[in-house]
């Protein structure tokens, strides 16, 4: 035993307290042959044996820390704030994010179904041969608990992610909350709906704000923070457990595997396609920019702000 500690002396990393384990870069089969070149005969599994009474484990990495934001804490508080002002006057609360892209064909989708033979599917997921990618971009409605996902075939920009929203006002938000004079929008601070993004604070702007006489705020969750949105855990949770094991072969497939998805809790989605073409590399000028109608929260301004009609909707 004092052999191998002091073999592994110089290899060893992790908590010296033995609460969080130890770990060495160093495998069964080194250990075993520099331990015989000491002259102590060893077999590999006495040598797993010694290891785990030493404290040390086999593990695979694991993803629990996050990146702490200086000012997270503070952001989290104006978001619960915002909400809860919302909710009191009754006004539409939406999270959007955009899903994992997927290639559309007969390729491996994880998780299981219950079948009597496992499904086949190709063996490599190699983008030529698939019939297509789909972007799912997804509306989370907080308050009536359903979801909207809009697939799109081209690019995820700013424009789609900005244009989804305006579908699910015209389509949905505007009549089922007749009496809105306001929306709040739950987004991340990173991707095509990004805090930094001009695009997407343009085209909200022009085709959602000044369109249909609605003020708008946008409160983004800090980096590294995503999985907070409750769209994450509230609706695309929900559609990758339903579709698992079903391979994505057709967009209409895709499309329906969305639809169906519903809990117990009242979860209900609708899904649509979006097959208009996206250029990627939009520039939004400062000039531009300097026209929105944007009012800037004094807390934390580049992750809050409000964009107000520039003019009586048409």
């Amino acid at each position: 035993m004092k052999a191998l500690a002091g073999l592994l002396q110089e290899d060893t990393a992790g908590d010296p307290t033995g609460r969080r384990g130890l770990w060495t870069g160093k495998r069964l089969a080194q250990i075993t042959r520099e331990l015989q070149q000491w002259g102590i005969t060893v077999s590999p599994r006495t040598v797993r044996r010694l290891l785990a009474q030493l404290g040390y484990a086999l593990h695979a990495n694991s993803k629990s820390l996050s990146s702490s934001h200086a000012q997270r804490d503070r952001q989290f508080q104006c978001i619960a704030r915002q909400k809860r002002r919302f909710v009191r006057e009754g006004l539409p609360i939406i999270s959007v994010d955009t899903k994992k892209k997927e290639l559309i064909g007969n390729f491996k989708n994880a998780g299981r179904v219950w079948s009597r033979e496992p499904i086949a599917v190709k063996d490599h997921d190699f983008r030529s041969e698939a019939r297509g990618l789909a972007i799912p971009y997804g509306i989370y409605d907080l308050t009536a608990n359903r979801g909207s996902v809009f697939v799109g075939t081209s690019h995820d920009t700013p424009e789609f992610a900005a244009g989804n929203v305006v579908r699910w006002w015209r389509n949905f938000g505007r009549r089922n909350y007749a009496d809105a004079s306001r929306l709040l929008i739950l987004a991340d601070s990173g991707g095509s709906n990004g805090a930094r993004v001009r695009a997407w604070k343009y085209v909200l702007q022009e085709q959602l704000v000044d369109r249909f006489g609605l003020g708008v705020t946008v409160c983004h969750y800090p980096s590294g923070a995503s999985k907070w949105n409750p769209i994450e855990h509230r609706l695309f949770s929900e559609i990758s457990k339903h579709w698992a094991g079903q391979p994505l072969e057709s967009y209409e497939t895709l499309l329906r595997l969305i639809a169906e998805t519903k809990t117990q809790t009242g979860l209900r989605v609708k899904s649509h396609l979006v097959s208009q073409h996206f250029q990627t590399g939009q520039i939004v000028s400062a000039e531009q920019m300097g026209q929105l109608f944007m009012q800037k929260y004094k807390v934390l301004p580049e992750w809050n702000y409000t964009l107000c009609p520039r003019q009586n909707p048409n």
